[in-house]
């Protein structure tokens, strides 16, 4: 069946959208939004519909919807601001709004362009087949490994572990993975990576092999931009047979945990070379996110902009309004605020989008849980909202280290080690390492070791020397343990970054769950000359 409308005739059975003759390069997941939106012209197509049709049923964000409708739009020509074709129906879904002809006829020609009579022949000898546009989003696809052991037994072992990768970045929200099926065509074949990224439509593509050795395995794998052949990573894994399952997971863990920070620095550093009048809500995000890791004051003012403008421009943007909440927690915590009570109120209401509108996106709970247990005091309702992230995305290290902060601060210090700990095995090269020292800071703290948490404080603080929780810290445990010259010279540079920190108001400064740790705290920085 062919949908004609304006100048594009959508063909079903061919699965092509064209534009007066020419292929117009769409994913397959545009072009079966497309298609269900055409098929059901005489009705609104809620959110539900969509997702069962393109997505298979599987809840994805309202972020991911939104830019898919844009894309459609992009595709024929339309805006959100035109809604010539596609309409936005407020609290209910979307309809498309075209005239269309719909021809059931001889599948080898398109039908009657609208408004001219005339029937052009479609010659598929003579149309070579288009690469697939890129989504809006970073793309992968992870080829099957190749199996060097010379014991076709072990394949599956390389299968089971390459489908456990896949699944595993398939749960990373702002990722567009290529599913099992497609990328297992590619099995047993010798590839060229550049048309492997034409073919499935990725930027990216993850590839690897096994070699066994009596009772040790070895692993490689290589991430790869497609479009330009260049090498992003490459890293090395070993382990022992005993436990297979074992060891796909332990494999599986530490590939996603790796390449996905690649992923992210490798876009990042893509938008930051396009020109200001191209960047989309993604592309301010991504810019954000920059300026975000480093975490000095400046960037933070430099990267709050930015997040508004990409919920600006997708107001659906669930992880952007997150991350634009985190920004005001971290002004709040660092006592850079200029009006508290109005920031902290802002950045309440942020967190709250982020997590309603991202109930299953791990990035926003993730951001968004931990900005409300330090705006509104709600450690717990925080922590539960972590913990919903780290169901969706186990290798999500964010969701791990924030979740430890908070359960450092509830006082469940032996968990909140063992979350920060399990973070850094994820992301070993984190841009965002200092706040996992400051984790382990206050969670051997608040369990009464305060040489380590001195030395973990002063980790962070070689990594990012104006942060306040660790210089506090800092002065607190050296004061506990004696070593009062340390103490005050801390307790100076405590005064520099902060002149209006009083023992009075640490309750208001940190939401600090148990009135021991809270009263510990206080004597610390009491006896390093905190003023009350």
């Amino acid at each position: 069946m062919q949908f004609a409308f304006e100048d594009y005739v959508l063909d079903q059975e061919r699965r092509e959208l064209t534009l007066r003759g020419q292929v117009v390069a769409v994913g397959p997941q545009v072009f079966d939004l497309l298609l269900q939106l055409v098929s059901n012209r005489d009705r609104v197509v809620s959110k539900d519909d969509l997702l069962q049709a393109v997505w298979g049923g599987r809840i994805v964000s309202e972020s991911t919807v939104t830019s898919h409708i844009n894309a459609v739009r992009k595709a024929i020509g339309d805006t959100g601001e035109e809604q010539r074709l596609v309409r936005t129906v407020a609290r209910k879904g979307y309809r498309f709004v075209g005239q269309i002809k719909v021809d059931e006829r001889d599948e080898t020609r398109q039908p009657d362009w609208p408004g001219t009579g005339e029937r052009a022949a479609v010659d598929s000898t003579q149309t070579p087949p288009a690469a697939l546009v890129l989504p809006d989003k970073p793309s992968i696809t992870v080829l099957p490994f190749h199996n060097l052991s010379g014991d076709p037994d072990q394949d599956y072992f390389a299968d089971g572990m390459v489908e456990d990768i896949i699944a595993a970045l398939s749960r990373i929200r702002w990722l567009f993975v290529i599913a099992r099926n497609s990328s297992f065509t590619y099995k047993g074949r010798t590839v060229d990576v550049k048309g492997v990224g034409q073919e499935l439509g990725v930027r990216y593509v993850l590839e690897g092999s096994v070699r066994k050795s009596g009772n040790k395995v070895r692993i490689t794998g290589q991430l790869i931009d497609a479009t330009t052949g260049m090498h992003i990573w490459a890293e090395r894994f070993e382990g022992m047979l005993h436990d297979i399952f074992g060891l796909q997971d332990q494999i599986t863990e530490s590939v996603v945990g790796a390449i996905a920070p690649q992923l992210e620095r490798a876009e990042i550093e893509r938008a930051k070379r396009k020109p200001t009048e191209s960047l989309d809500a993604y592309d301010y995000y991504l810019r954000g996110m920059a300026k975000l890791h480093s975490g000095t004051r400046e960037a933070i003012e430099e990267a709050l902009p930015l997040f508004y403008k990409a919920v600006e421009l997708d107001p659906e943007f669930a992880s952007a309004y997150g991350m634009a909440a985190w920004c005001h927690f971290w002004r709040k915590v660092n006592g850079w605020m200029t009006d508290r009570t109005r920031e902290i109120t802002e950045g309440v209401r942020l967190a709250r989008l982020a997590v309603e509108l991202g109930r299953d996106d791990a990035v926003a709970l993730t951001r968004g849980g931990h900005a409300l247990g330090h705006l509104a005091g709600d450690v717990d309702g925080g922590i539960a909202l972590l913990d919903r992230a780290r169901l969706l995305n186990p290798n999500l290290a964010p969701a791990w280290y924030l979740g430890g902060i908070l359960r450092a601060l509830r006082g469940e210090t032996d968990a909140a080690i063992e979350n920060l700990t399990h973070a850094t095995r994820l992301s070993p090269l984190d841009p965002e390492m200092f706040r996992m020292q400051i984790g382990m800071a206050l969670a051997h703290f608040f369990a009464g070791r305060f040489d380590a948490a001195s030395t973990w404080a002063e980790k962070a603080l070689g990594n990012l020397p104006s942060l306040l929780v660790p210089v506090a810290l800092v002065a607190a445990s050296h004061a506990l343990t004696g070593q009062m010259d340390k103490a005050k010279q801390a307790m100076q540079r405590l005064h520099e970054l902060d002149p209006a920190l009083r023992v009075s108001n640490l309750k208001d400064w940190l939401p600090i769950q148990r009135p021991e740790d809270l009263a510990r705290f206080a004597d610390g920085l009491r006896l390093a000359g905190l003023p009350e």
